[in-house]
């Protein structure tokens, strides 16, 4: 049995590939990479609250603990005296890729790589802004190699968009400039952040985003709209709005908190959106750009459930895990209405996650990373009420979940993320 745990340890680092919010496998999007190599330097990195759940930039102490499982056969995870205090330097909304974390931290005048390593933050490099500058928290990026990582977000005054490439070995910045897009006729503002994502078959960044009104709660004026560019020179080759009146989910955090976009083994890329009926209710889609095209499939929603997507990821088999929210048990972010569900990209059908013949708690957590796929499973969190947090396990192979560790009460469930030990 220990000699299986060592093995499927093991095999995590050929699955491994990071963004903010989570983990996948570009290279090989459904998993299925078999190469025996032993490869035993990946761990989890748990993130928690104190006070109550972050995100929104809520002022909650957030601590960190690294594990090397989440299997069930151990004692409770606790985080005293023993978890890593990170919100003083670093903020919640982070990029993460193979051993290391990228951000915009609290001081908010540089870019910013990490390591988390034996309870202290290690600051490995960092950048000062050039020209254009920007906020924690308020930003969007994506990888369009192992090297270069792309930050966009709209100006200090919100009326362009500007983007930086980076070095991400030395954090270097390469070029920064505007993006040439156009606010809408009439419309004061883009939106903070967007969503930005790269995808290599035609190797297209695609980024989503929307004019609005003025002030701090500007109205959306436009459709989200859709800007191909040549990643090469930042060129905008096109920029079209929707098909359907509606704005990217997560939009001021860029994915920093949760992913929203994904890409199948086909190449097809998904966003999940939502657009509100005249009552001013939110209705979740989940749109598809397909391989080797540039626009929207008009004939297709993935999402055919109630509520409102939170977070997506690529599981493999043309499916993806989906956190959801059910709007009848509430909207708020600590509300118990959050769930996990299966979403069959082909079928656009949406089965909720079981344990033992029965669908999973209801969790509270709006702003949720707690999803990570390595080695075909999915490892999610459950923070229901009146119980510990806990971890399942779903295998994305035989369909069956089984339950993970448990963390010791008092702590709210935020992130679980999978991260490469760093080489000396």
């Amino acid at each position: 049995m220990k000699k299986i745990k060592f093995l499927l340890l093991a095999f995590m680092a050929l699955f491994v590939s990071m963004s903010m919010t989570g983990c996948s496998d570009e290279d090989d999007p459904n998993g299925n990479d078999d190469d025996p190599t032993l490869l035993s330097d990946y761990h989890f990195d748990l993130w928690v609250a104190l006070d109550r759940h972050g995100g929104m930039g809520r002022d909650v102490q957030t601590l960190v603990r690294s594990v090397g499982s989440l299997e069930a056969d151990q004692p409770e995870i606790s985080f005293e005296g023993k978890g890593t205090e990170v919100n003083s330097i670093m903020t919640l909304e982070t990029i993460l890729k193979g051993a290391y974390y990228y951000q915009v931290p609290v001081a908010g005048d540089r870019f910013s790589k990490y390591t988390i390593e034996n309870n202290k933050i290690k600051v490995v490099a960092e950048r000062r802004f050039e020209t254009n500058t920007y906020a924690a928290r308020k930003y969007t990026h994506a990888w369009i190699d192992d090297h270069t990582l792309v930050i966009v977000a709209s100006n200090g005054d919100g009326n362009q968009v500007v983007w930086t490439k980076l070095n991400a070995d030395n954090m270097t910045i390469i070029s920064e400039g505007t993006l040439d897009v156009k606010l809408a006729e009439g419309a004061e503002l883009f939106t903070t952040s967007g969503i930005l994502t790269y995808r290599k078959s035609d190797n297209k960044l695609f980024y989503f985003y929307y004019s609005k009104s003025g002030g701090k709660r500007g109205s959306r004026m436009t459709p989200m709209m859709t800007a191909v560019i040549d990643p090469a020179t930042m060129a905008v080759e096109s920029d079209t709005p929707c098909f359907i009146d509606c704005e990217m989910v997560g939009t001021a955090y860029g994915e920093l908190l949760q992913t929203t976009t994904v890409i199948d083994s086909s190449n097809n890329l998904y966003i999940a959106c939502f657009s509100k009926d005249a009552g001013g209710n939110e209705h979740s889609h989940l749109l598809k750009i397909p391989a080797n095209s540039t626009k929207f499939d008009e004939s297709y929603d993935g999402f055919t459930a109630g509520g409102k997507l939170i977070s997506i990821l690529y599981i493999g088999g043309n499916e993806v895990m989906a956190y959801a929210r059910d709007d009848s048990k509430g909207t708020g972010i600590d509300d118990f209405s959050h769930y996990y569900a299966v979403i069959n990209l082909d079928t656009k059908t949406s089965t909720p996650v079981k344990y033992n013949g029965e669908p999973l708690a209801f969790s509270s957590g709006r702003f949720s990373s707690r999803m990570c796929f390595v080695n075909h499973k999915a490892y999610i969190g459950v923070d229901a009420k009146d119980v510990n947090p806990v971890i399942y396990i779903y295998d994305a192979k035989s369909r069956e979940t089984s339950k993970g560790v448990e963390l010791k009460a008092g702590v709210y469930f935020e992130q679980i993320r999978v991260v490469e030990n760093e080489k000396k």
